[in-house]
């Protein structure tokens, strides 16, 4: 059951977070699953690699946490680089971080929404969508930038100059 956008009288849906989150999802024709009522994954196809996409619903706290993994894992002794990368990458950004989960290497953007406690409604379907085009365009943005550190052995500066050429004109 997809949402129909024009259905929603005042762009919000009287249902919990991750019900919102499901219903995109299905709108995009992307496959989820829920584990239980705290949390739904979906793997979304982007131009570099394919990002698992995580939803976790806090209740008691009324947050919705919301991860993208680009399926990047990094070796032990890249590490200190890739750490030095993301205090260059995150000052870049205005909403989430990169970060890395130390057990697995694994890097993810990361961010959150604190949803009004006042408001029954809960997520709206303009907020579930910045959401998850915040994730998926930071991913985009910055996964050649990792590249080059984890495997074109430039520096996370060298990195960033590289990946993130502005070009002028037209082609």
């Amino acid at each position: 059951m997809g949402i129909n956008v024009d259905e929603l009288d005042d762009g919000r849906l009287a249902s919990a977070p991750l019900d919102v989150l499901e219903d995109y999802f299905t709108a995009h024709g992307w496959q989820s699953e829920r584990n239980g009522d705290e949390e739904i994954v979906t793997a979304v196809k982007g131009s570099w690699a394919q990002y698992e996409m995580r939803a976790v619903w806090r209740r008691e706290d009324r947050v919705l946490q919301f991860l993208a993994l680009p399926d990047i894992r990094v070796p032990e002794e890249k590490r200190a680089l890739v750490y030095e990368t993301f205090g260059l990458v995150n000052e870049q950004l205005w909403l989430g971080h990169f970060e890395m989960w130390a057990a697995s290497g694994m890097i993810l953007f990361r961010h959150a929404a604190l949803l009004d406690p006042t408001n029954q409604a809960g997520l709206s379907l303009e907020q579930a969508e910045m959401l998850i085009e915040a994730a998926l365009d930071e991913c985009e943005r910055f996964y050649p930038v990792f590249q080059f550190v984890l495997w074109g052995d430039k520096s996370p500066q060298e990195a960033i100059e590289a990946a993130l050429i502005d070009t002028a004109g037209e082609a």
